[in-house]
């Protein structure tokens, strides 16, 4: 793995901060973990390079470990990816309403004013967004709230269909059966992959009989 200057000195800047609110630097994952009872927190940097540009890019997410032992059995991710997969994962931009939004970075000091920005979005807003999504009732209305919509808080909307529907039958969500309409057409009009359609009919079956211990 390797790790340039840049990332160097931007651990080096924000890492104390997140120290402090619990969050441990995993070097080789490039991110910002805060590990849960329930699942985990996590905050990831994303740096892209163009001559004397630096593109930064910061998406923070949670991971509810009950959803994802489910979810992990029915999609096709590669085995080792499993047990780092987020429920939710969005960009700051995406956050605060905007398309896309990355920082630009050009010299130390706009990397200290960039730090400076993401250190004051997760105390105004962040960290508490991330303490009540890696819950089970608000991870089921994030998901669940306007199936027919795309969903803001993940990025692949296939896997928010599974997800989605996991999080509302861990919850007792009243409006399961309906779910599971909606997001099977959804799926449908997502891919035209059958193999998708079975695993996600296998989903449904586990899920109409799942009693929790």
């Amino acid at each position: 793995m390797t790790v340039t200057p840049f990332e160097t000195n931007l651990y080096q800047h924000l890492t104390p901060f997140f120290v402090t609110h619990q969050y441990q630097l995993l070097l080789e994952k490039k991110q910002y973990r805060r590990t849960l009872p329930i699942g985990f927190q996590n905050v990831i940097l994303s740096p892209a390079f163009y001559g004397d540009e630096i593109m930064l890019e910061v998406n923070f997410g949670s991971r509810n470990e009950q959803v994802e032992q489910i979810a992990q059995q029915f999609l096709n991710n590669m085995p080792d990816y499993r047990p780092d997969a987020n429920t939710l994962l969005m960009s700051i931009g995406k956050f605060n309403g905007f398309q896309y939004s990355r920082f630009k970075i050009h010299s130390d000091d706009e990397l200290i004013d960039a730090c400076d920005q993401i250190a004051l979005f997760f105390e105004t807003k962040g960290f508490d967004f991330l303490d009540s999504a890696c819950l089970l009732p608000t991870l089921d209305q994030l998901l669940n709230d306007q199936p027919n919509q795309p969903c803001p808080y993940v990025y692949n909307q296939a896997h928010r269909c599974y997800k989605g529907l996991i999080a509302a039958r861990l919850n007792h969500n009243p409006h399961f059966e309906g779910l599971i309409d909606i997001y099977r057409h959804l799926l449908i009009r997502q891919t035209q992959n059958p193999y998708e359609q079975m695993h996600f009919e296998r989903l449904i079956s586990y899920l109409q009989h799942y009693s929790a211990n």
